[in-house]
C-alpha cells in the first residue's frame, strides 16, 4: 500500500485558505446547477456520511468538508450525520447509492460491518473515499483513504507518559473513544506498547463515547471508585472527554493538571486552551481539516487519475508552553 505524508505546515495553510469561507454546520443539502467558477460544467455530486457532532474536533472536520465540498469548488454536498448509530451510517450510504450521487465520501463510525453496502457501491460504479477514520472491509472496496495516524498518535502520547513517571508507581485510568472505532482501537495499542515495561498500571478503561458528558460522567465513577488520591494518571483518547473529566476532578475538590495528570488527543481550541492553563498536560494533534486534501482525491479519482491508498496527515504534540505559542494561531 502506497502512503503519502504531507507535513502540517503545508497542510495547514491550505486549510486555512478553506477557511475563508467557513459554511454552517448545518445537516442541509447544499444546492446549485452549476459551478460558477466554470459556467457549463455540472457541479459534482457527494454524498459525505459523517460520524455526527459528538465533538469539538468533529464540529472542525464538518466544517472543513463543507467548505471544500461547496457549489464555489464544483460540488453539490448532500450531508449526512448519523450521531454515532452505524446502522443509521449504513442506512444513509445506501441512500447516496440509490440517489446516484458522482461519488461517497464516508467518515465510518465503526471500522465493521461495511462489506455489503461498500460493494453495492461498487457494483454501482460510485467511488468512495474514506476520511478520517477506517474500515475492515477490503482494499479494494474504496479508492482512498486520508487522515491521521492514530497509532502513532497513541505511541506519541505514550512515550510522553514514560518519560514523566519512568520507574515510579503510577495508577492510571482511560477514557476510551467509541467503542470499535479506529480511533479508539489505535490510540489504544499504540498507547500501550510505548508504556509497555514501566510501571504505570491501568486500573481502569471505559468509553466515554468520545463525548465530554460520556468522559465527565466515566470519570465521576472512576472518582467514586478509586478517589482522587489513587488516580495519578488520565489518559483520553480526545480532548472532550478529558474536559469533560476535568469538570468531575474539579467538582470533587481536585486540581486536574497537578492532582491527575491528563494526557489527551486532538488539540482543539478549547483542549489546547486547557493545556495553557495547566489543567491538561501534555496533547496530542489529531489535525481536522481534511476537507480540501478529500475533495481533490475525489477530484482526481472521477477524472481517472491513479492516487495514493492512503494519505496521512502528520501530526504535533504541545506541552503547556508549545501550547501557549499558537494557539491563538489556531484554527481549531
Amino acid at each position: 500500500m502506497k502512503k503519502s505524508f504531507l507535513s502540517t505546515i503545508a497542510f495547514a495553510g491550505a486549510a486555512a485558505f478553506a477557511l475563508t469561507a467557513c459554511s454552517s454546520d448545518s445537516g442541509e443539502t447544499a444546492e446549485g446547477s452549476e459551478d460558477p467558477g466554470s459556467a457549463g460544467d455540472e457541479l459534482i455530486t457527494v454524498g459525505f456520511a459523517q460520524t455526527g457532532s459528538e465533538s469539538g474536533w468533529r464540529s472542525a472536520n464538518t466544517e472543513s468538508m463543507q467548505t471544500a465540498f461547496s457549489e464555489e469548488n464544483g460540488f453539490e454536498l448532500i450531508f449526512n450525520a448519523a450521531d454515532n448509530d452505524p446502522a443509521a451510517q449504513i442506512s444513509a450510504v445506501r441512500n447516496f447509492i440509490n440517489q446516484g450521487v458522482d461519488a461517497i465520501v464516508l467518515a465510518p463510525i465503526v471500522e465493521d460491518g461495511w462489506d455489503d453496502v461498500l460493494q453495492e457501491a461498487a457494483d454501482a460504479d460510485i467511488p468512495v473515499i474514506l476520511e478520517d477514520r477506517t474500515v475492515s472491509a477490503s482494499e479494494d472496496l474504496y479508492e482512498a483513504w486520508v487522515g491521521l495516524d492514530f497509532y502513532k498518535e497513541g505511541v506519541m502520547a505514550g512515550e510522553w507518559a514514560a518519560e514523566q513517571f519512568g520507574d515510579t508507581p503510577t495508577r492510571m485510568v482511560v477514557l476510551e473513544g467509541t467503542t470499535g472505532s479506529a480511533p479508539a482501537n489505535d490510540r489504544a495499542a499504540g498507547f500501550n506498547e510505548a508504556i509497555a515495561g514501566t510501571a504505570i498500571e491501568t486500573i481502569d478503561s471505559q468509553t466515554g463515547d468520545f463525548t465530554r458528558d460520556g468522559g465527565k460522567a466515566v470519570m465521576e465513577g472512576y472518582i467514586a471508585n478509586y478517589g482522587i488520591d489513587n488516580i495519578d494518571l488520565l489518559y483520553a483518547h480526545n480532548d472532550d472527554m478529558g474536559l469533560g473529566a476535568i469538570e468531575a476532578i474539579e467538582a470533587a475538590g481536585g486540581v486536574p493538571g497537578e492532582d491527575i495528570t491528563i494526557i489527551t488527543i486532538d488539540a482543539v481550541k478549547d483542549g489546547m486552551q486547557a493545556l495553557v492553563d495547566g489543567k491538561i498536560n501534555f496533547i496530542v494533534e489529531c489535525n481536522p481539516l481534511l476537507g480540501d486534501l478529500a475533495a481533490q482525491l475525489v477530484k482526481d479519482v472521477l477524472a481517472g487519475e491513479e492516487v495514493e491508498k492512503t494519505v496521512y496527515v502528520e501530526d504535533q504534540t504541545f506541552t503547556q508552553e508549545q501550547a501557549a505559542e499558537v494557539i491563538d494561531s489556531r484554527l481549531y
